[in-house]
């Protein structure tokens, strides 16, 4: 597996302080245990620092952005949905979106590779790839745990901030009442994973390959103008914004790159908080 020539980042050399303002806030919930505006100023003031893992998300051979987490399928459409109701408050344009979503529930037809995350050593060779191929739901690439409201534990709970390695979480087709149940779980302390049609990994990097744009509507259908991703192209959920991307998209973790203004977050907290949209 050939690289995509992009250079590796080198580390910033100032601290970021990180105040939760947006709708989910997932990397400063992450970071501070909670999504509280004086709990992450008060960490700035005290100069609590800590080192944060970072992707970096790229085509053949163009850097795309740098982000935390990523959702490709259901997410993505969700995202693509959501952004053309901005006139919605965020918490109904977060619904709305997902309730269309659903009911236009169609798998991607994609590749994905991905080289297991190994602690013993730095050094990763061609033949540790694997890969696998089908028809996927929803697929999450994940630095962070990313809690937010409606994910208490994190839609990544056994990932750390700065472990060196990313969650892959895929969620292959299958039909919509057990997609449903997989994800009414997050909101829940069961196990959101112990499902027959998910699976997980632990890795390093990832490159996701769709493999054409035909399956993602059925026979009759047709997407409505002008309501998700453009024309050949797939929508991405990076972080929280849409990304567009014709081609597939190489994830690679780059470990500690980043510093930033936050506490020690070992448990996750495991109150239970309810999604009105499912």
């Amino acid at each position: 597996m050939e690289t995509d020539g992009i250079r590796t980042p080198v580390r910033a050399q100032l601290p970021l302080g990180l105040i939760p303002a947006g709708s989910t806030n997932v990397l400063a919930h992450s970071l501070h245990g909670i999504s509280h505006v004086v709990t992450a100023t008060l960490h700035i003031i005290m100069g609590h620092i800590q080192l944060v893992d970072v992707c970096t998300f790229s085509t053949t051979d163009k850097l795309l952005r740098f982000g935390f987490s990523a959702m490709f399928g259901f997410g993505g459409r969700t995202l693509a949905l959501a952004e053309k109701y901005r006139w919605m408050s965020p918490n109904h344009r977060r619904d709305f979106a997902v309730m269309k979503a659903l009911a236009k529930l169609k798998p991607e037809d994609c590749e994905i590779s991905f080289l297991p995350f190994n602690s013993n050593t730095d050094i990763y060779y061609n033949d540790q790839w694997q890969m696998i191929q089908g028809q996927f739901l929803n697929v999450s690439i994940m630095a962070i745990p990313c809690l937010c409201s409606v994910a208490p534990r994190g839609l990544a709970p056994n990932t750390r901030l700065n472990n060196g390695s990313m969650a892959l979480i895929i969620a292959r087709n299958t039909s919509r009442p057990e997609f449903i149940k997989h994800l009414k779980r997050y909101a829940s302390v069961k196990n959101q994973f112990n499902f027959p049609f998910v699976e997980t990994y632990t890795v390093a990097e990832v490159i996701v390959h769709p493999r054409n744009n035909s399956s993602r509507y059925g026979p009759g259908e047709e997407e409505e103008p002008h309501e998700t991703a453009s024309e050949n192209s797939f929508p991405w959920n990076v972080d929280g914004d849409l990304m567009e991307v014709t081609s597939e998209v190489h994830v690679r973790l780059h470990p500690r790159l980043i510093s930033l203004y936050g506490g020690s977050m070992e448990e996750i907290n495991d109150s239970k908080v309810t999604c009105n949209c499912l």
